[in-house]
């Protein structure tokens, strides 16, 4: 009895006490700062969006802005389950490939293509997109845009694979194209995306102002029975450079009519090669347009099934004279790169530990790392 009498007491008491404090935090006006940011257009040459897919629970993700130069974080976007992301031309976009389920892990599925404003990070509208969309850790071409903005290309497997294209001058879906046996999109100028396929080969579909299908051809590209080339490309332009898990580069160029496969090169020497040198990582080059210089995650210890561990290790090679020309080392492994377009450029690597490593390519040199920016970084997306 005397147990309830001070329970009951105790429990008016902190009623009484809640109740004052609700009273008084009512009367707090709202911080207007709250959510408010604007972002300054254009923005920095260095600002960078890192998509973290959040392997861990993998049912929501986002894309982490920030500032690598000042190592500052500047906001996020939230996307859905494991959203490929890619930025327009102009500047002015974000577009994510986001899916949901209406019970958050369970239930009917909805895609969407969402387009964020870059300054203010908040979205400007979607559009319902065919629930095709690649499940998978992101990479560089499974979602894209056109030269000029006006289409999205969406890569889709269900296994089957195709490529949904959205108009984002009417926001609209203009229809899906199929790509049995290629994957993943990598646009060529206006009116046309390749595909990398099964036998070897390099498909480029053309289309019209309209989006659809004009046309479509295959170029033979490379032996998939004697080498494993690494989808995961870069380019500068219509230039697209791959390489295989043991270091040959294969470029290829899409400016002309059709496709050119430009000479191959090694990234090792002989005596490199014997010692173990190959590339790995997952998002594994990039490229500096304005320096014309790639760079490469190196392993110093490659074995065959583990090519797409991390490394510190970065080399630098000259895209004029296919020679390398430098190292850069990071304190903490690295999966995926990127370099910003600018002539004074800056390397950013997503290290395991959830943190950006910054190199100064301009001058060559290590300058830090971002701590704790994200959980699982699978890109690193520049304007």
């Amino acid at each position: 009895m005397r147990i309830s009498r001070i329970l009951a007491h105790t429990t008016l008491a902190l009623g009484a006490s809640l109740a004052g404090l609700s009273s008084a935090y009512a009367d707090l006006p709202a911080d207007p700062t709250i959510g408010q940011t604007t972002l300054p257009f254009p923005p920095s040459p260095h600002r960078a969006y890192i998509i973290d897919v959040e392997f861990d629970s993998f049912v929501t993700g986002r894309v982490t802005v920030v500032d690598p130069e000042a190592k500052r974080m500047l906001g996020m976007v939230p996307t859905g389950f494991a959203a490929p992301s890619t930025l327009s031309r102009d500047q002015h976009t974000l577009y994510s490939a986001d899916l949901f389920y209406s019970r958050g892990t369970r239930g009917d599925r909805t895609d969407v293509l969402t387009a964020w404003d870059t300054s203010t990070l908040s979205p400007k509208w979607e559009v319902k997109i065919p629930s095709k969309r690649s499940e998978s850790l992101t990479q560089r071409y499974g979602l894209n845009t056109s030269s000029d903005d006006r289409f999205v290309y969406v890569y889709n497997f269900t296994p089957s694979t195709s490529v949904t294209v959205v108009n984002t001058t009417d926001k609209s879906v203009v229809g899906e194209i199929a790509i049995p046996g290629c994957v993943l999109n990598y646009p060529v100028g206006a009116r046309a995306f390749a595909s990398l396929c099964g036998d070897g080969s390099l498909q480029l579909v053309k289309l019209d102002d309209a989006g659809k299908e004009i046309s479509r051809s295959k170029t033979k590209f490379f032996d998939p029975n004697a080498e494993k080339l690494v989808e995961r490309a870069t380019n500068i332009g219509d230039t697209y450079y791959f390489v295989t898990t043991t270091g040959t580069v294969r470029p290829v160029d899409f400016s002309g009519a059709e496709p050119k496969v430009l000479p191959s090169w090694s990234l090792t020497t002989e005596d490199e090669k014997k010692a173990g040198w190959a590339p790995g990582g997952w998002q594994l080059i990039a490229a500096a347009p304005k320096l014309n210089r790639m760079y490469v995650l190196m392993h110093d210890a490659n074995e065959a099934m583990k090519w797409e561990d991390p490394s510190p290790f970065v080399w630098v090679y000259d895209l004029k004279t296919m020679k390398k020309i430098g190292t850069l080392e990071s304190k903490t492994p690295i999966w995926s790169l990127n370099a910003t377009s600018d002539d004074k450029p800056l390397l950013l690597g997503a290290n395991i530990e959830g943190g950006l490593e910054v190199f100064d390519l301009d001058a060559g040199k290590y300058t830090g790392t971002m701590e704790k920016i994200a959980k699982t970084a699978t890109q690193i997306l520049t304007h």
